[in-house]
């Protein structure tokens, strides 16, 4: 009964895992220089088929960096020949380059508020092999600088358990059983 009970909760959360979903990483007034680039997802860390990407952010302060420079990047730093670039006037080199349909002023205030569709979903199995996720300023400008606050949504993909939730998960079964048999 015991190893019934780990088992199903092993296999709940490898389902649970791979099951596709999305993944919001939320941000307070991140100031990011001119092609200033922030890892907000490690190697390894997700899994599931990227489908696309979602910002709902403001623009709080600019020197000459639009709200729709706000950027997502999946590279090895240092930035340059990546499989993916979503928002950002410059264009920094990948396999699949997207804008974000709305934000083209340096205002303070400005919204960019869209979703982007990737025409070839990109892959991550939850192991070192997988490329980082980046969030940055992709505008070049010399002197650029901007503050956002928001979010922006990995559609597609989970965050890997970590191994300390999955065996919380084998002891709860494990007591879930104990107590069915009392």
């Amino acid at each position: 009964m015991k190893n019934t009970c780990l088992a199903s909760a092993i296999a709940a959360a490898a389902i649970a895992a791979g099951a596709s979903a999305d993944v919001t990483y939320t941000f307070d007034s991140l100031t990011l220089d001119a092609l200033e680039f922030n890892q907000i997802f490690g190697a390894g860390t997700l899994v599931g088929s990227l489908t696309g990407v979602s910002v709902n952010a403001t623009l709080l302060d600019s020197v000459r960096t639009y709200a729709n420079d706000l950027t997502i990047y999946i590279d090895l730093p240092p930035i340059g020949n990546g499989a993916l670039q979503v928002g950002g006037y410059s264009t920094l080199g990948s396999t699949q380059r997207y804008w974000w349909s709305n934000g083209n002023d340096s205002a303070a205030g400005t919204v960019v508020n869209s979703t982007v569709s990737l025409a070839t979903a990109i892959g991550f199995t939850g192991t070192a092999a997988d490329l980082p996720v980046l969030l940055g300023n992709g505008f070049a400008g010399a002197g650029g600088s901007g503050t956002w606050t928001g979010s922006i949504t990995l559609i597609g993909v989970n965050v890997v358990p970590s191994p300390g939730a999955i065996a919380l998960l084998g002891l709860a079964g494990l007591a879930a059983g104990r107590r069915r048999r009392a």
